[in-house]
């Protein structure tokens, strides 16, 4: 034991062990020297933290590695023994000042010998740190995080686009795919599937999957990627968007990667999210979901790599439906299985609207709730189906919200005025818009329908509307109209019932709101009641049973517009009641029984558009009404049983007419009409030669004049032989520039349609029942002299090529065409017709269908087997 002494500190005697003592006494006297040792000590150690930090971010910054764990949890040591060694070193001052006898002694020996004390404790930490920092390797490459297989719900109906998008991948040269549709298709689940095959047989890819926002879409899109590949850390947030793209691009330019982008609405750059660009050498894909067309173009301009996610067929659709109704309500009743198939039936094949109503059916075990939300699905879904409005609309509605402007959205409303299935003719929709004033009415015509065909181009990019038969026609697919009828009803302006089996005008809680109305394709025979509807713009009445409209029917709609009784096939007389639409620019008259017209409809002084087509039944139009109509730009008199030379002269007074269809009956007729006015070869763009009986040869060519000609008809000619191709015309311009359609009907004498060959734009060909024809294009009719005037790439842009009953067709054309924009041949009836003009390069890149009957298909000549065999999946039995 050491030995004991006593020492008085003020009145206090302290008895200590030596041995203590002078321990204790130690971290007194050297409390300054370790204090300076501390501070030498601690600025080393921050010199090599900041060395050391400074290798970190060029290796994580410049050379995109990660820091080692050992290197971060030094540095987190190193901060935190900095931090308490700073404390006591800015604690210090007080403590020395405590000192006294030249630094040996305390005037409170207990605080300083304490002080003392942690002063060397730091001392020795801040060694210990310093002395482990010294590091070779601070990062090194990490491996990317693993992908997880993405959850789905159930494929029906798309495993075709699944094969489809996998043998597209699989081709080298293809780098960027996009799958495009309509809102609730099915898109993000199909790329859930494509990301799920990625992982299960592509295991070289490193698949990112990403969703893309209208907000802030390249940051958005750059954080998930960064998330994927590991750079997202404290300073990421920091970051400009070239820098973060410049780090994306340093990491993906090293790696064979798959980036499943979803859901964008517009062109999505990928460079200045740093992605780069997919090619053959470094194998990488790209592969997108968007409702619009226009943004696939715009990602990928070469359409065979953009692959339309369409709606499921019947049967698909029902499998779907049946999944999520559950067997145990389709089992309750016997019934319900058949019920179940007309509730799908209305979905329209839409995975979305399958699923919502499916599940919303799950609880409905009686024929009778069954039976009620069919017909509440043809009414209005919202209003039965709660779920359909607060989840499916909402979902679909954005696309309409993404629409460029309001007279888009207008534009897109107007179309729920048809009814459902109906194919809207493109040109008739335009001319409605006009009328109604969606477009502008300060432009002129021709603008105006530019303006509309290019609003018809966004709907169909947006996948709002839908191509019909051919590019002539627009549909809306059932549930996007029943969309629109939604939207529509919610502002109370729109009222439809059209297509609903209606035999009487129905009842409305506020007609005097309604802006537009809807009642075709309905069953209604008089209309005997007075509609007040102070602010209705458009009335559709077309496609009933029409037999009466009172004349008092029209009195308070004083801003009526439009006005459709087309397709009234039994309304004989037209109501006088029509003068008092001192508003009406638009009257479509077409294919009613109507008798004449009545001298009262001068009244409508701002009438632009009159449409009497195959009003066969007309027999007279009183004089000067034509005429008084001095505003008039649209009149169509094709198929008009009223002769139109009769109102040549009347014409005349029609400075503003730009719009002219119309028939002929003889070739005198024809040729007294385009010898009459210049003017109407500018304005036709339909013309029928209907009946002729005065000529067996025409020179068809005389209409090459008709700058503006876009369909052609010649129907019932029967004494019609031969139409000329007279050289002198040939040498001269002699092309029908603008036609686009030709329709041959009962014309039993003509050999050949040699003369189409002077249409280089022709799109639809349909021949039906010339008994006679031989062949299509002979070439000993043209000539060498013609054929050099002729087009010579023929048929290039034919989509639609139809031969119906013609019992003596051997040829189409001697030579193989190429066809390049041919979509569908429908040949029947047409027993002697062996062999078609096409090789193993015919129609390359198209998905070209070939309709016939069976019988013959078996007996076709080909050219080799190799042309046998290419065109084999094209044919469909009629």
């Amino acid at each position: 034991m050491g030995n004991i002494f006593s020492f008085p500190i003020g009145n206090t005697i302290i008895t200590r062990c030596w041995d203590c003592a002078t321990g204790q006494l130690s971290f007194i006297c050297n409390l300054e020297d370790n204090l300076h040792a501390l501070q030498t000590e601690v600025a080393e150690l921050k010199e090599r933290r900041s060395d050391l930090m400074r290798k970190v971010r060029i290796a994580e910054d410049e050379q995109q590695l990660k820091r080692l764990n050992q290197v971060e949890g030094w540095l987190q040591r190193a901060d935190r023994v900095i931090t308490d060694a700073d404390q006591l070193i800015r604690e210090s001052p007080q403590q020395i000042n405590e000192l006294c006898m030249g630094g040996c002694c305390s005037r409170h020996p207990r605080s300083s010998h304490k002080f003392g004390k942690q002063i060397l404790k730091r001392l020795q930490e801040v060694k210990d740190q310093k002395q482990k920092g010294d590091f070779g390797i601070v990062a090194e490459k990490s491996p990317l995080p693993s992908v997880t297989k993405r959850s789905t719900e159930p494929t029906v109906g798309l495993e075709s686009n699944l094969s489809k998008v996998w043998s597209c991948l699989q081709k080298q040269q293809v780098g960027i795919i996009g799958l495009y549709g309509l809102g609730g298709v099915g898109k993000t689940t199909l790329l859930n599937q494509i990301n799920n095959k990625f992982l299960d047989m592509a295991h070289d890819y490193h698949v990112i999957w990403a969703v893309a926002s209208q907000d802030r879409p390249i940051e958005k899109v750059q954080d998930q990627i960064a998330k994927r590949i590991g750079l997202l850390n404290e300073g990421w947030k920091s970051k400009s968007l070239d820098e973060k793209a410049g780090d994306i691009s340093s990491i993906l330019c090293t790696k064979k990667f798959a980036l499943l982008l979803d859901d964008i609405w517009e062109r999505f750059d990928l460079a200045r999210a740093g992605v780069p660009l997919p090619t053959q050498q470094n194998g990488s894909k790209v592969i997108f979901t968007t409702r619009r067309l226009d943004v696939c173009c715009q990602m990928q301009p070469n359409m065979d790599n953009n692959i339309k996610v369409k709606c499921l067929s019947s049967g698909e659709a029902l499998k779907l439906f049946e999944e999520k109704v559950g067997a145990e309500t389709l089992h309750t009743h016997p019934d319900i299985h058949k019920l179940a198939e007309e509730v799908a039936k209305e979905c329209a094949g839409l995975p979305l609207a399958l699923t919502t109503i499916g599940r919303a059916m799950a609880s409905k075990k009686t024929p009778r709730e069954w039976e009620y939300a069919i017909e509440a699905l043809r009414q209005s879904a919202a209003s039965a189906f709660p779920r359909v409005g607060k989840e499916m609309y909402p979902k679909l509605k954005f696309s309409y919200d993404c629409l460029a402007d309001e007279k888009v959205k207008s534009c897109f409303l107007y179309c729920s005025l048809y009814p459902e299935d109906h194919i809207i003719e493109k040109d008739e929709l335009i001319h409605c818009w006009i009328g109604d004033g969606i477009l502008d009415k300060h432009a002129n015509l021709n603008s105006a329908r530019n303006e509309g065909h290019f609003i018809i181009g966004s709907l169909l990019e947006a996948c709002l509307l839908e191509k019909g038969a051919n590019n002539n026609g627009v549909k809306m697919h059932d549930v996007i109209r029943d969309l629109a009828l939604w939207i529509g009803g919610e502002s109370k302006k729109f009222f439809v019932k059209s297509g609903v089996q209606l035999k009487e005008l129905p009842e409305a809680d506020k007609w005097e709101e309604v802006i537009r109305m809807s009642l075709m394709d309905n069953q209604i025979e008089n209309l005997t009641e007075i509609l007040a509807c102070p602010y209705l713009q458009t009335l559709f009445l077309g496609r009933n049973r029409l037999k009466v409209i009172i004349n008092d029917f029209f009195n308070f709609m004083p801003m009526l517009r439009v006005l459709d009784l087309s397709y009234n096939t039994r309304l004989e007389e037209l109501s006088v009641g029509i003068a008092k639409l001192v508003s009406l620019e638009h009257l479509n008259l077409s294919s009613t029984g109507i008798r004449k017209l009545p001298v009262e409809l001068k009244a409508l002084k701002k009438l632009k558009y009159l449409n009497i087509e195959w009003t066969n039944h007309l027999e007279m139009i009183p004089q000067q009404l034509i005429s008084s109509f001095s505003k008039l730009q649209v009149l169509k008199m094709e198929g008009c049983g009223y002769r139109c030379s009769l109102v040549l002269e009347e014409m005349e007074h029609l400075k503003y007419l730009n719009v002219l269809t119309i028939s002929f009956r003889s070739a005198s007729e024809l040729e007294k009409t385009l010898g009459f006015n210049k003017f109407f070869s500018r304005a036709i763009e339909r013309v029928t030669l209907e009946d002729f009986r005065d000529s067996r040869s025409l020179n068809i060519l005389a209409l090459t004049n008709v700058q503006h000609l876009q369909i052609l008809t010649l129907s019932g000619c029967e004494d019609l032989e031969e139409v000329k191709i007279e050289n002198n015309i040939i040498e001269g311009a002699g092309r029908f520039h603008s036609l686009g359609f030709v329709f041959l009907f009962d014309c039993n004498q003509l050999r050949d349609a040699s003369w189409v060959v002077f249409a280089p734009h022709l799109e639809v060909f349909m021949i039906i029942n010339c008994k006679s024809l031989e062949e299509i294009i002979s070439e000993e009719k043209l000539g060498e002299v013609t054929k050099s005037k002729a087009n010579t790439n023929l048929f290039s842009k034919l989509e639609a090529f139809y031969l119906h009953s013609l019992p003596e067709m051997k040829t189409i054309y001697r030579y193989a065409l190429p066809f390049p924009q041919l979509e569908e041949i429908r040949i029947l009836e047409c027993p002697m017709l062996r062999k078609l003009p096409l090789n193993s390069n015919s129609a390359k890149g198209q998905r070209l269908v070939i309709e016939g009957e069976e019988g013959w298909w078996k007996d076709v000549e080909w050219e080799d087997e190799s042309t046998r065999i290419a065109f084999l999946p094209s044919f469909k039995p009629w």
